[in-house]
């Protein structure tokens, strides 16, 4: 990412090659609709080129998507949708899946009943598998704080997703 920042940008396909779907499989997980998902990832790439200077060396996937949290948060926003939208929305895509199995539908079931900071941590966390050094560089909170509120996060994540099946 370094030379990306210095202005190599033809390196910047293999970042995106590298990082598109990591990117979009977040977003659809957070907000449940395909095409916001797309135009938010490309959004995430624009802001990658546009933002570059402000890379400063410490872990790309972290800084990448510290910009698409940031990205789907501003959406939201600036579009005045509250945040039970997007539970709304992730609640919709799951029955329109076909393909995805039972059980997959009862844990997105019960990742959307969390609130979207919990479902963040646990996409992010586990999905994404993102380390808890990372995940405190991206909200401001230390690995140990990250680690206990994961924790409890799956704890009720288990919770919930028991009383749905």
């Amino acid at each position: 990412m370094q030379k990306v920042a210095e202005g190599n940008l033809d390196l910047l396909k293999i970042l995106f090659d590298r990082y598109h779907k990591h990117i979009y499989h977040f977003l659809y997980k957070m907000c449940g609709d395909r095409m916001l998902s797309e135009d938010l990832t490309q959004d995430v790439f624009y802001k990658l080129i546009k933002y570059r200077s402000s890379y400063k060396n410490g872990s790309f996937k972290s800084w990448l998507f510290t910009i698409a949290r940031n990205n789907l948060k501003t959406h939201f926003t600036r579009d005045h949708k509250p945040h039970e939208d997007i539970k709304v929305l992730a609640y919709k895509a799951v029955e329109e899946e076909d393909e995805i199995m039972e059980n997959n539908a009862h844990l997105q079931d019960a990742l959307n009943q969390l609130d979207p900071a919990d479902r963040e941590l646990v996409i992010l966390s586990r999905y994404k598998e993102i380390r808890y050094e990372e995940l405190a560089e991206m909200i401001g909170s230390t690995p140990g704080a990250v680690k206990t509120k994961v924790c409890r996060v799956l704890k009720k994540l288990k919770k919930i997703y028991l009383q749905t099946i």
